[in-house]
């Protein structure tokens, strides 16, 4: 006869059952089982006590994002679980595994409005792929194996599995079956042969053919597949924000990023190019700026495995349904060796000028205050072009995302979609913990890090060795931009008063020091890649520092400007 277990314990073997290595999170009353469970299984779940709840989401992330595992976030009722939305959301935005586990109030105050009672479910039903709320024990094993299957199949997104604590009390019989299949829900069809031969013959005919990748390429884990793409049609590859590392930067079709802060030639080539393979993105506003004018004259095809984002922004003359990678390895065969000299020569001259007008400015100046775009640079040629970089969000994303350089696939970990500030600092915890063999990089401005900067408790209590690079203009530097540029530079609520951050690194046992000077960068630079523990640089920037080119929102993509002043 099989001995019952209570629900709490459930909850941990379940955890343990699905490969579960490092949860993040937070306790409370309401979760307070779990924790109490958790303590007899310490050898064997390792869990990261952060600061706030919205640090356990956003590491999660960050973990989930290098790792390709699923990252779980446990926090407790109410406040706990309101905590995370934000992260939630962004998950749900940028294609992020994740399981969230909240405990409730007990099941028989359900709706009385009981200490500490919320509404998790109708609150995350939005921002969730799916959630549930788990009312007794026999149904734990069930809701948490449904959880991970759905969280990692298909597209990637958040599920929440909301724990009444009588349910975490109560007793049930131990049985985990792993969820392999859920009746509607398919997470891998099958790609439409007649759509997939269409696309061959569009790319078999195109003279300017041009790829955009995108995060459904990583998240596949079809680097390989889109390169020998590239390389046997001579197809030109511009990424996504979130799709940058899917190819090498110093490869030579690699043409730099699109969007508002891409690089010249992939923006203006987007509306030049007679055939555009987009594979794994969604078309969001920040890439394709005005949509009346966006690649008009180009045959669309459009690889997703999402059909909900086929023809919602711009309208495809080919739609494949299905898995990057599945659909690649399709194509693959069919697809003609060409080549395409002219076009990729096209490339050359919007290059040749976004160096003189932008990137020569930006990355080698001679004289003033240090800029964001020179840092990045060093730090990302000083690792070997080998790190994971984490930003947060604003000029700090923005030049460092343009700047770094990637040599390895599952480089980069930022937020796209929904932009959350405080984001960097968790994520970057996350990241370094989902890849421990590999240097973890965190680009952070002087607001987003002050958002979040709690989080130095957890470096140092589990002695989390991220490089931190602040990225100080003692301004909100994005919204100064903008004011700049669109509002008579009325800068509104966006200068900042900053602390000594050098003490507050101190305080919390964390290597830090100031960089104001150009001649200093090299050596700080040195000191923190060779240090084996966290190390926090506070890079004095020039305040005026701007991310260009430029898009203006909702602008032709091909509508850039250079500098304040000059336009391409």
């Amino acid at each position: 006869m099989s001995t019952k277990i209570a629900g709490a314990e459930a909850i941990i073997k379940s955890l343990l059952a699905e490969g579960v290595e490092t949860i993040f999170g937070y306790p409370g009353g309401a979760i307070i089982p779990v924790y109490d469970a958790l303590y007899g299984y310490k050898s064997e779940l390792h869990h990261i006590l952060v600061r706030h709840e919205q640090a356990a989401i956003h590491a999660a992330q960050g973990f989930a994002r290098v790792s390709g595992k699923v990252g779980v976030a446990i926090v407790t009722s109410g406040p706990g679980a309101t905590n995370v939305i934000t992260g939630i959301t962004d998950a749900l935005m940028d294609s992020t595994p994740l399981v969230v586990i909240s405990g409730q109030t007990p099941s028989k105050g359900l709706g009385s409005d009981a200490f500490q009672e919320t509404d998790v479910i109708g609150i995350t039903q939005p921002v969730t792929k799916w959630n549930y709320q788990v009312r007794n024990a026999e149904e734990i094993p069930w809701a948490i194996s449904r959880a991970f299957y759905i969280a990692q199949s298909g597209r990637p997104g958040p599920v929440v599995v909301d724990i009444t604590k009588d349910a975490q009390m109560g007793k049930l019989e131990w049985r985990y079956e792993k969820c392999n299949y859920i009746r509607s829900y398919e997470p891998y069809p099958v790609p439409d042969k007649r759509a997939v031969l269409a696309a061959v013959d569009l790319i078999n005919s195109a003279h300017k053919p041009l790829i955009i990748a995108g995060h459904g390429v990583m998240i596949s884990g079809a680097e390989e597949e889109l390169l020998t793409l590239a390389e046997k049609a001579s197809i030109p590859v511009v990424n996504t924000l979130l799709g940058l590392s899917t190819v090498p930067s110093e490869h030579p079709l690699f043409k730099g990023m699109v969007g508002m802060h891409g690089n010249i030639g992939a923006n203006v080539n987007t509306n030049k190019c007679d055939v555009l393979v987009a594979i794994g993105m969604r078309f969001d506003d920040r890439v394709t700026g005005d949509t009346e004018t966006y690649a008009k004259q180009a045959k669309i095809i459009h690889v997703d495995i999402d059909p909900s984002e086929f023809d919602k922004n711009i309208k495809s003359d080919v739609s494949i349904l299905g898995d990057a990678k599945t659909v690649l390895k399709e194509l693959l065969p069919m697809v003609k060796q060409a080549e395409h000299k002219e076009w990729l020569a096209s490339f050359e001259h919007p290059d040749k000028v976004e160096f003189e007008k932008v990137v020569k400015e930006e990355v080698y100046p001679q004289e003033g205050l240090l800029n964001m775009g020179e840092v990045a640079r060093k730090v990302s040629e000083f690792s070997g072009n080998k790190a994971v970089l984490v930003t947060d969000v604003g000029q700090n994303q923005m030049l460092s995302s343009r700047y770094f350089k990637f040599s390895e696939p599952k480089s980069i970990v930022t937020s796209g979609g929904l932009g959350t500030m405080g984001f960097g600092l968790p994520a970057s915890l996350g990241a370094k913990l989902g890849a421990p063999n590999r240097q973890v990089c965190l680009f952070v401005g002087d607001g987003g890090l002050q958002m979040t900067i709690q989080e130095f408790g957890t470096i140092l209590e589990y002695r989390i060795p991220v490089k931190i690079i602040l990225l100080n203009n003692n301004f909100l530097g994005m919204v100064r931009q903008w004011q700049e540029l669109f509002f008579d530079k009325h800068y509104s609520e966006t200068p900042m008063v900053n602390p000594d951050y050098v003490k507050i690194c101190q305080a919390y046992g964390i290597e830090a020091e100031d960089v104001c000077e150009r001649e200093e960068l090299d050596a700080a630079i040195r000191r923190m890649l060779d240090s084996d523990s966290a190390y926090l640089l506070n890079v004095r920037i020039k305040p005026n520092n701007m991310v260009f080119p430029m898009v203006p929102a909702g602008a032709s993509i091909d509508n850039i400007l250079l500098n304040s002043e000059e336009s391409y």
